[in-house]
């Protein structure tokens, strides 16, 4: 299982969760931050620090935020 970043996170780029992340899994694109699903260790400290509440655990991901699993 890995976190996800989703649309309440578009044009947002809270630095925070990148000092939380014990592994830097966070990864600036071009108008939102994304988790690598291969380096996140799952660890959840995330998602409570998310202040827009953009980061859902993968079987948590409403389904209409599906796409950004991708």
């Amino acid at each position: 299982m890995t976190f996800v970043v989703s649309e309440n996170c578009i044009k947002c780029k809270l630095t925070v969760l990148r000092r939380v992340c014990p592994v830097d899994c966070f990864y600036e694109g071009p108008n939102m931050l994304v988790i690598h699903p291969d380096e996140c260790i799952d660890c959840a400290l995330c998602e409570p620090e998310c202040p827009v509440n953009a980061i859902f655990s993968e079987d948590e991901l409403p389904k209409d935020q599906l796409e950004f699993l991708d």
